[in-house]
């Protein structure tokens, strides 16, 4: 078989329903080949191929997900973060050097104007509401001098690419190949059991690894069908799922706690749309979370563990009659997993940096030297990626996070896990979500800070929480600093941000 999307695609029976969305026909996977087909005359008659490169924005939706899957068997991708100001995406316009931006049909916001401004070609996504769920034509200013290379990507063309958070420095670019889709696309559904008959519900971002990769592509690759919603938004959810009636949804834990807040006033729903399993991704699942999930839904709450880099998934908690481990990101799913030092090139036992080896990995970031050299290493004779992460594997080969190396709170040399705090601090029962974060400390280095959301209806105060916490962990673990907040802030796909939080509430030495 050829490691490439299109081939993901190809063996599906045509009638079988590929993407859905509200009030939309299904489109089928014949229809979905199709397409392909229309989209790679379109843009090759526009003066697009191989290994040019293809910026996309364009709002969650069917459209987005079946622009993606087209567009990347014919080029190289860029989905972007339709939420950017002009001047955000200028800078990912020119880093990605894209040849060409996709946005829908009438949309004359910043992405059109910083790509004017860069001198990129706008094409237009026209989508026909009346049609099937994800149908599109793709038209632009002809290109006279162009001579695309018409040929199909090889299996170690890039696909995707796209750029690391940059909390901490300049975003980084994440070339994923075609085989590395392939692959990660194969391991998700491997680790899910998906089949034809499963159905997912896409809340995800689909500028996002997660969405792209383990909805959208993951179900493609089983022939299963992704009804895709216009973004998340709790109010809606179980109305979607009322009408999509899916047999999995995925999402981040903050996603997971909104869903779960509105879980008993829409009990008919669950009951008459029983899920398979509810999976969890792109930050730790607190226990307590994992738990409701798994009584609201009366399903397996599956937690898994990736990263851009990975092309999404490296382990995942698998499905009954194996346990599911509260606080454990799961066993390895596709790549090898071991743990490595965390100064040293070298595979260690116990606690140290999470290390990944496998086919669904990046070959490397792009023009970056510096960054390869001290994410990559060679060990007993493989290429190992460091993750960044700090865990340790049980004796079953279940991974337990303890944090990102660059969260590790540094007390006076005592290094604090945030997610041990957060796990203590989310048995309090005033308590809805939390964050556990270093903040300056002049004579420490750093000290214990946490922002807390209350339940409505709950009342804590900061030193009712910091007792509570003096009471089940050693004091030095203790928060010195607990904000009590209406919201705590998040990223674009609604993680919880520790990195810069303590600068952001004003919090320092």
């Amino acid at each position: 078989m050829t490691l490439t999307l299109a081939a993901l695609l190809q063996d599906h029976e045509a009638s079988a329903p590929a993407i859905g969305a509200p009030d939309r026909e299904w489109m089928s996977y014949g229809e979905l080949r199709g397409l392909s087909s229309l989209v790679a005359g379109q843009l090759h008659a526009l003066g697009i191929g191989r290994q040019d490169r293809v910026a996309i924005v364009l709002p969650n939706g069917p459209e987005m997900a079946t622009a993606f899957v087209t567009i990347a068997q014919i080029a190289t991708t860029a989905p972007l973060n339709p939420a950017y100001q002009q001047d955000e995406f200028s800078f990912y316009l020119r880093d990605l050097r894209a040849k060409a931006l996709v946005v829908a049909a009438h949309e004359e916001g910043p992405a059109v104007a910083a790509a004017k401004a860069c001198g990129i070609r706008v094409l237009r996504l026209h989508a026909d509401p009346a049609a099937p769920a994800g149908q599109f034509e793709i038209t632009g200013a002809d290109d006279p001098g162009a001579r695309p290379e018409t040929a199909a990507p090889e299996p170690g063309d890039t696909a995707l690419i796209l750029h690391t958070s940059g909390t901490t420095s300049r975003p980084k670019i994440v070339p994923l190949s075609q085989a590395n889709i392939h692959a990660s696309a194969r391991n998700v559904a491997a680790s899910l059991a998906l089949t034809s008959s499963d159905r997912a519900l896409n809340v995800m971002p689909l500028f996002h690894i997660h969405g792209l990769i383990a909805a959208v592509t993951a179900s493609l690759s089983a022939g299963a069908s992704i009804w895709c919603a216009p973004g998340f938004d709790a109010l809606r959810f179980f109305g979607w799922m009322g009408m999509a009636r899916p047999t999995w949804y995925s999402a981040v834990p903050t996603m997971h706690q909104a869903i779960l807040s509105r879980a008993s006033r829409n009990a008919d729903v669950i009951a008459a749309t029983p899920l398979r399993f509810v999976r969890s991704s792109s930050a730790s699942l607190p226990a307590q979370v994992m738990h409701a999930l798994s009584e609201t839904f009366a399903a397996p709450v599956i937690e898994a563990y990736g990263m851009t880099e990975a092309t999404h998934q490296m382990a995942c908690n698998p499905l009954p009659p194996r346990a599911q481990k509260p606080g454990s990101v799961g066993i390895a799913a596709g790549p090898l997993l071991r743990i490595a030092h965390e100064a040293e090139d070298r595979l260690v036992e116990g606690t140290g940096e999470v290390v990944i080896s496998g086919d669904n990995v990046t070959s490397g970031y792009e023009n970056n030297p510096e960054a390869n050299r001290t994410s990559f290493f060679e060990a007993e004779g493989r290429r190992w990626f460091r993750t960044g992460d700090q865990g340790a594997l049980d004796p079953e080969g279940y991974l337990r996070l303890t944090g990102r190396l660059k969260e590790i709170i540094n007390r006076g040399g005592e290094k604090i896990s945030p997610l041990e705090v957060d796990g203590v601090l989310m048995d309090h029962p005033a308590i809805l979500q939390v964050v556990t974060f270093g903040m300056p400390h002049q004579k420490l280095g750093e000290e214990v800070a946490a922002a807390v959301v209350l339940r409505e209806g709950q009342s804590a105060s900061e030193q009712d929480i910091r007792s509570f916490a003096a009471a089940q962990m050693a004091e030095f673990k203790v928060p010195r600093r607990i904000v009590i907040l209406g919201e705590i802030p998040k990223g674009a796909t609604g993680k919880m941000q520790r990195i810069g939080l303590a600068e952001k509430l004003g919090l320092g030495a």
